[in-house]
C-alpha cells in the first residue's frame, strides 16, 4: 500500500501537528540563541553565510607605503595596494536523524521521551561543532609552538606570541581568546575559588590572567594552552532553508538560520522522526596565528641547527650544497640565504626529484635523554614526511623548498617530554629560474 502524503497546511491541522511545529521552532530557536552566545563568548563579531553554488573566499589587503617625503609642488606617488584572495575548503553539510517509538512515549510519557530526547539531540549537535573546533585549534602542525616551565608563564607567553604575530602582520588584536584544560586551571588556583560562566556547553572566565576570554575545557589536553585573537576566528555556515526546491522543508529560526529541523510521524514504523541539517564550521582565518604551547617543568634541550658545509657529498646526488645554496646561515630561529634553481632536482625519484630549490642543514647536540629526533617542513612537500634522525650518525638532511613561507621543524622527545623548535625561512631568497 502506498504511503499517504501529508499535504494539508500545518496551520489548518489539529493541535497534534501544531505541537510538532512548535517543537521545531523551539529546537532551532534554542540552537540559534546558544550559537549566538558562543559567538559572543569567543568575541566573533559576525557569521558568514555561504550561498548555494558559491565558494568560501576571504580577502586580505596590504599596502606598501611610498615615500611620503614629497617636495612642494611635486606629484605624490601612489602607495601600492595588494589584494589577496584566500580560497577555503567547502563546507560539509551534515545530516542527522533520530526516532522516538510509540512504546517509548507510552512508557515514559511525551515530556521525557520527546522533550528530553530533543534536549539530548540539541546538546550533541552543539558538541559536534565545538569538538571539531577544538581538534582544529589544537593541531600544532600549523601553529606557533613552544614550551615553558610553569602554567602561568605558558598562558602569558601564548597571549604574547599571538599579539606579536598579529602586530607583525599589521593587524589589530583587541580580544585574545585562551583555551586551557580544566584541571590545569584548578591546579593553579589551589584553594582559591573562581566563578565560571557557562553557555553553549562552554565554561569560561572573563578577564583572567591577561586573557579577555579564557575557555576552560577538558577537551584541551592537560599541560596545553591555546590562544588566538578573536579577530582571527570565523563562523561559516550553510543556510538549511535553501533547499525548498528539493521539497525539503526544514524549520529555521528566520534570524540566524544556523540549523534546520523537521519533525514528522512515520505510520509505517509507528515512530516520530526528527531530522536536523547543518553545515557549520568554526575556524581561523590565519591557521598560523594560533599559539599551541605546552607546560614542561623539565624540558629537553633542543638541538643546534646550522648550514651544511659546502663540500658535503650525498649518496643520492652528484651535487654538493655549494651547487644549490649560498650564504645559508641560522641565527636564533631564523634561516637566511640564497637557494639556486636546480633543473631535474637532486635525485631521479622520490621527494627530491624534479625542478626546484633545496636546503641542506646539519644539526647536533641533542639532549642525552632524547629517544626521538624528527625533522620536517611545514607544510611539507609530497612524500616529505617527518624523518626520524636520532640514530643518524651524520645528522644532516636536504629538503625541497617550495616557498619561504614554510617552516623547518625539529622535535626532540622521550617518553615524558617533547621540545619543538620551529625555524622561520622567510629570510631565504629563491633565485628565479635561469638566473
Amino acid at each position: 500500500m502506498a504511503v499517504e502524503t501529508l499535504t494539508t497546511p500545518r496551520s489548518n491541522l489539529p493541535n497534534t501537528y501544531t505541537n510538532v511545529n512548535a517543537r521545531e521552532i523551539d529546537f532551532v530557536t534554542r540552537f540559534g540563541n546558544s550559537t549566538q552566545a558562543l559567538l559572543e563568548i569567543l568575541g566573533i563579531m559576525n557569521a558568514v553565510k555561504k550561498e548555494n553554488g558559491s565558494k568560501l573566499v576571504s580577502y586580505t589587503a596590504s599596502v606598501t607605503l611610498a615615500d611620503g617625503n614629497v617636495p612642494a609642488g611635486a606629484v605624490i606617488p601612489y602607495s601600492k595596494q595588494a589584494i589577496t584572495e584566500i580560497q577555503h575548503s567547502d563546507l560539509t553539510i551534515e545530516k542527522y536523524a533520530k526516532a522516538v517509538t510509540v512504546e517509548e512515549v507510552s512508557t515514559y510519557g511525551p515530556k521525557i521521551a520527546i522533550q528530553k530526547g530533543d534536549d539530548a539531540f540539541l546538546n550533541e549537535l552543539q558538541n559536534k561543532v565545538t569538538d571539531s573546533f577544538y581538534t582544529f585549534v589544537a593541531d600544532d602542525t600549523h601553529a606557533i609552538t613552544g614550551s615553558y616551565t610553569t602554567w602561568q608563564k605558558t598562558v602569558a607567553m601564548a597571549i604574547g606570541k599571538v599579539r606579536d604575530k598579529f602586530k607583525k602582520m599589521r593587524k589589530n588584536t583587541t580580544n585574545v581568546v585562551v583555551f586551557v584544560n580544566t584541571l590545569d586551571l584548578y591546579k593553579y588556583l589551589g584553594d582559591a575559588t573562581i566563578s565560571l560562566q557557562s553557555l553553549f556547553g562552554l565554561d569560561y572566565v572573563k578577564n583572567f590572567m591577561g586573557a579577555q576570554t579564557m575557555i576552560v575545557t577538558s577537551e584541551i589536553p592537560e599541560g596545553t594552552v591555546i590562544a588566538t585573537p578573536a579577530e582571527n576566528l570565523v563562523l561559516y555556515y550553510a543556510d538549511p532553508s535553501g533547499f525548498g526546491e528539493l521539497g525539503l522543508d526544514y524549520q529555521t529560526d528566520g534570524v540566524t538560520n544556523f540549523i534546520g529541523f523537521h519533525a514528522q510521524g512515520n505510520y509505517n514504523t509507528a515512530v516520530g522522526e526528527s531530522y536536523a541539517l547543518l553545515g557549520m564550521v568554526l575556524w581561523a582565518e590565519y591557521a598560523d596565528g594560533i599559539a599551541v604551547l605546552t607546560v614542561d617543568a623539565n624540558p629537553l634541550k633542543g638541538v643546534t641547527v646550522q648550514s651544511e658545509s659546502a663540500g658535503t657529498t650525498y649518496d643520492f646526488t652528484d651535487k654538493t650544497p655549494a651547487d644549490f645554496q649560498e650564504d645559508v646561515a641560522v641565527s636564533g630561529n631564523k634561516i637566511s640565504g640564497k637557494l639556486k634553481f636546480i633543473e631535474g632536482g637532486l635525485s631521479p625519484a622520490g621527494p627530491l626529484a624534479g625542478d626546484g630549490y633545496f636546503l641542506a642543514l646539519k644539526w647536533s647536540n641533542p639532549d642525552a635523554s632524547a629517544t626521538s629526533l624528527t625533522v620536517q617542513l611545514i607544510p611539507s612537500e609530497s612524500g616529505m614526511d617527518p624523518v626520524e634522525c636520532i640514530n643518524d650518525p651524520d645528522r644532516n638532511g636536504v629538503f625541497k623548498i617550495s616557498s619561504p613561507s614554510q617552516r623547518y621543524r625539529m622535535v626532540t622527545s622521550n617518553d615524558d617530554h617533547k621540545t619543538i623548535q620551529d625555524f622561520d625561512l622567510t629570510g631565504l631568497v629563491l633565485e628565479s629560474e635561469g638566473v
